[in-house]
């Protein structure tokens, strides 16, 4: 999850909490510093309330990393490839990160509490329609059709285009395309009072 504090939130935060707060959804640190975090040591770890699933995935993964880099310290030696593996990590952990934050980030989206919340319209008008150029679109699977994928997530990603197609109501979502989305890099609170997220500025 993308941390997200509400204007209320962060104005009752501590002063160490807002530094932090700011820190985190600094763009530099989003995306340079945080897949690297990420993927290299939080999903290396499993949380004390994990259920033993989670658990042995994390374990098995663990090992199984460990055994590609023994493997390949063997054959190509270990500084080889970490230039190798270290870039691609860093790489697709950023697009990764990148795409499921404006997926849910953007201007005119849809949050609410649990008590007000709808699953149609959450789907609808809260995860995007990330239109982008086919062969983005073919490299990330579909994944900009969030928006279908929140409503039902069965649909195999390969069969996302062809549901956006045939059902109109998937094509009344406002898409949102590249240039749009750089503008959700501002969008830093959600201000509940207007239902909108809002940048550190307009506070």
């Amino acid at each position: 999850d993308i941390w997200t504090m509400t204007v209320e939130e962060y104005q009752a935060a501590p002063r160490r909490t807002r530094v932090a707060y700011r820190l985190y959804r600094n763009p530099l640190f989003m995306f340079g510093f945080g897949p690297a975090v990420s993927f290299l040591i939080a999903q290396r770890f499993f949380s004390k309330e994990a259920k033993r699933r989670e658990r042995v995935s994390v374990l098995v993964t663990n090992f199984a990393i460990l055994a590609i880099i023994v493997l390949a310290s063997l054959t190509i030696g270990f500084w080889t490839y970490v230039l190798i593996q270290l870039p691609v990590i860093l790489v697709a952990g950023t697009v990764g990160i990148w795409l499921f934050y404006v997926q849910h980030q953007y201007e005119g989206v849809y949050w609410a509490r649990s008590e007000a919340w709808s699953l149609t319209k959450a789907a609808l008008e809260g995860s995007s329609y990330y239109r982008l150029p086919k062969v983005l679109q073919w490299f990330t699977g579909n994944i900009g059709l969030h928006h279908i994928h929140h409503l039902r997530p069965r649909i195999p990603n390969y069969r996302l285009q062809e549901c956006y197609d045939q059902v109109p109501a998937m094509q009344a979502v406002q898409p949102l395309t590249i240039r749009e989305s750089l503008k959700s890099l501002r969008m830093n609170l959600w201000d509940e009072e207007r239902q909108m997220l809002v940048s550190f500025r307009s506070l």
